[in-house]
């Protein structure tokens, strides 16, 4: 345990000195997408769910589980402006090494787009993609501690502009099966790029560091959650100066030290209606303050909803949240090849 304190110790220092990078300034931000139906209807950031759904495990290694053993997590989510999104994982338990194992891939598909020149005319179309490819391992430290490991290889190609990554996620988790509550810390996207867009300048992937807690409560069936995002720096938010002061915008720099706290939360609840059937629900603040741009604002911006169906061999579950006037829909599949889930 004393080589985990440590590690983590000079990840907390060097993202300090090294991660202060806005947000929206990186590539590859397409990694702070949901993979999965549950965590999209828990707000999008939840890495401290009390559960046996391998999707979640695939944002916070530390959550694999010797239960997970031939589980397989299927995702499609119909996204915004005809975007699709995909994702697949499976897990098995290594019971000779002691050690959980994952392998997934998340891939987005944004169809065919026209390619123009400066002037405006069409040269034909293109096709950008984005994904990533990951493997997972965990293992148990005593009774209650879990830490693991994921290796990322990163991709984007948009058209005649590619680049690649490789990057590394770290997490722990602390599980007190008795009081029904457990803490999880991630540091996310430790790497670098393989191959720039330009050829020659490097740019810095998305770095978060994460942390959540969730309590499921005694004597009802109700599940909370409150993750932490973004803990390398206080402000978090997109802030294109030249664009919103040429489109008017007096307040464009004038979020206030309670907002930059509260733009690192993400509140979530689960509702177990029977032992087959769950209804979930989120509130992502940085969301809703990113789409409550200047002048368009909906008050559903930020709230995120979802269910689920548990059957035996089979949990199917679905997300749905709001982006201005517009839903997305996600659906996910969980099953286990050797047999129960």
């Amino acid at each position: 345990m004393r080589g985990i304190v440590v590690l983590i110790t000079g990840i907390l220092f060097w993202s300090s000195v090294s991660a202060q990078t806005l947000g929206g300034n990186t590539v590859f931000n397409f990694l702070g997408q949901p993979n999965e139906a549950q965590l999209s209807s828990l707000g999008g950031v939840n890495i401290s769910a009390i559960g046996n759904n391998l999707g979640l495990a695939f944002q916070d290694p530390a959550l694999l589980r010797p239960s997970m053993n031939g589980q397989v997590s299927t995702s499609f989510n119909s996204f915004l402006a005809g975007i699709r999104n995909y994702s697949l994982t499976s897990a098995w338990h290594a019971s000779s090494l002691h050690t959980n194992f994952a392998a997934g891939v998340n891939y987005f598909d944004y169809g065919s787009i026209p390619q123009t020149d400066a002037s405006g005319n069409i040269l034909g179309t293109f096709h950008p993609v984005d994904y990533v490819a990951q493997v997972m391992a965990s293992r148990q430290y005593h009774e209650r501690f879990w830490y693991g490991l994921t290796l990322k290889y990163i991709n984007s190609n948009y058209g005649m502009y590619r680049s690649s990554a490789l990057a590394f996620d770290f997490g722990v988790t602390y599980y007190d099966s008795v009081n029904r509550i457990q803490v999880s810390m991630v540091v996310k996207n430790m790497g670098s790029q393989l191959k720039t867009y330009d050829g020659s300048t490097q740019e810095e992937l998305p770095f978060d560091i994460e942390m959540g807690i969730t309590k499921r409560l005694a004597k009802a069936p109700i599940q909370f959650s409150l993750t932490a995002h973004h803990l390398q720096q206080l402000n978090t938010y997109y802030n294109d100066t030249s664009f919103r002061s040429a489109e008017g915008d007096p307040n464009y720099n004038s979020n206030t030290t309670l907002q930059n706290i509260f733009s690192h939360l993400v509140l979530s609840t689960q509702v177990f209606l029977t032992e087959k059937l769950e209804v979930d629900a989120g509130y992502n603040f940085l969301r809703r303050q990113d789409l409550n741009a200047y002048n368009i604002t909906s008050g559903l911006n930020g709230f995120t909803m979802g269910a689920g169906i548990l059957l035996k061999k089979m949990h199917i579950r679905y997300a749905t949240g709001f982006y201005q006037s517009n839903l997305f829909h996600q659906l996910s599949l969980n099953l286990n090849w050797k047999g129960a889930l």
